[in-house]
């Protein structure tokens, strides 16, 4: 039987399952599913001082008694930032299995490395006797997140399979990934300093106890303000410190999560902007094969809703501002999305009497490189259209296509369109490199 809360402690503290209980009370209508044992299921240990929240550290103390206790306060404002989180359950982020990714160790008193975690859990439900004496049977948790209610796998053929979770989650359990990190390097830097010093942030429990909060010690996060402008990743990869120093800046595109990785023009060369995960994948093209992409529904994003961001986002790559262009997946991508719009035919929908919708999906695919633009041509297709009819839409040569997308940026984003142009070529690589294909999701783009 769980314990039951006492109220009018807020502010002390609480056991934990009395915490566990209080958790599951306050997140029941969350959009963001969670579990009722937070405190005391896999992978939370009360023993090495703290317990993930969403995107909080929620710090646990050992009470009088030798009764392991958290502040109540704590695990309520931790309830209130999960609950205001709106999930798009069709707005998906691919987490794995990544075939490419170097097998390592997972650490099963932290949460780093959750997508390692996820895999190796899904891997093991083939094995149903392992799986039953984990936990005796219960299910372990994400930062109090039950992903496995919210997880969508997708199988192509008979065995290649694709886990996926809403974009709001991802970054979610990103935030929640950082906050960690944070809280480890401050507790390790208070247990090497010789001076004692009063925590600056403290809750203070109803038996005049202190604990100290999670945000002690958490460095602050810095805007992006072109500091690697003109940098080439080939040499900031090799460079020592960079990921670390990566990890001190918010994402140059969502401006809220940490950023984890370098995104990066696979063109040019050029380093674009520190990204979070989440606006890393939603970046990165939809790779068939490494010459035909799928036009998936966030182009809307890229193309519509946020333009302005993104253009400048891949106009910070000085070969992409240079040309008045973007790289060609992203171009034939727009070619498809916005310059064939007109084209693709409509169905009715079987919902609906008056309504219509797209037909299929769209597809673009190329011969040819950016390298020999006269001889390049895109072809935009639909794939799967209800009644069969419906093939190739367009071909477009890779020259008429580059202007096409030239008269659309000055129209769309005229400051983005200021800024670049073919008088700013010194510099750049007489030879631009070849289109590199990222099919695995992980490799190219990350340390």
């Amino acid at each position: 039987m769980s314990e039951r809360v006492i109220p009018g402690r807020t502010g002390g503290l609480i056991s934990l399952g009395a915490a566990d209980a209080l958790w599951a009370g306050l997140t029941t209508g969350s959009a963001v599913p969670t579990v009722s044992a937070v405190f005391t299921c896999s992978p939370a240990d009360a023993r090495v001082g703290y317990v993930l929240l969403g995107g909080r550290v929620v710090v646990t103390v050992k009470a009088s008694g030798g009764q392991w206790s958290v502040a109540e306060i704590e695990v309520r404002r931790a309830a209130a930032e999960l609950n205001a989180v709106e999930v798009d359950c069709q707005d998906l982020v691919r987490i794995g299995p990544f075939g490419g990714a170097p097998k390592k160790e997972c650490n099963e008193t932290t949460l780093l490395r959750w997508r390692r975690r996820i895999t190796g859990e899904l891997q093991e439900l083939g094995e149903p006797e392992r799986a039953e004496r984990r936990e005796g049977g219960r299910a372990s948790h994400l930062a109090g997140i039950d992903w496995r209610r919210i997880l969508v796998e997708q199988t192509r053929g008979r065995t290649a399979r694709t886990w996926l979770l809403p974009r709001a989650v991802v970054r979610l359990l990103d935030a929640a990934a950082y906050a960690e990190t944070q809280w480890l390097q401050a507790a390790r830097t208070r247990q090497g300093s010789t001076a004692v010093t009063e925590p600056p942030l403290q809750a203070r429990a109803a038996d005049g106890r202190q604990t100290t909060s999670p945000d002690c010690g958490a460095a602050p996060l810095r805007p992006y303000n072109g500091e690697l402008q003109g940098h080439l990743y080939s040499a900031l990869s090799r460079k020592p410190g960079t990921s670390r120093k990566v990890a001190g800046w918010t994402c140059a595109i969502c401006r809220t999560a940490p950023a984890a990785v370098l995104d990066h023009c696979h063109e040019h060369g050029y380093v674009r902007a520190p990204v979070c995960h989440s606006c890393n994948t939603q970046e990165r093209p939809d790779h068939l094969y490494s010459n035909d992409i799928r036009v998936a529904s966030r182009y809307t994003r890229l193309f519509d809703t946020h333009t302005a961001d993104w253009l400048r986002h891949w106009h910070r790559c000085p070969g992409c501002r240079a040309r008045t262009t973007l790289p060609l997946p992203h171009l034939a991508a727009w070619t498809a999305h916005i310059a064939c719009r007109s084209l693709r035919p409509t169905h009715r929908d079987a919902r609906s009497s008056r309504a219509r919708k797209p037909c299929g999906v769209l597809r673009v695919s190329w011969t040819g490189s950016q390298n020999a633009p006269g001889s390049c041509l895109l072809t935009v297709a639909v794939d799967f259209c209800p009644s069969g009819e419906h093939r190739v839409l367009a071909q477009v040569p890779y020259r008429e296509a580059a202007k096409r997308f030239g008269t659309w940026l000055a129209e769309t984003a005229p400051a983005v369109a200021a800024a670049a142009g073919p008088d700013r070529l010194d510099g750049l690589p007489a030879r631009i490199r070849p289109v590199i294909a990222d099919t695995t999701g992980e490799g190219l783009a990350l340390f």
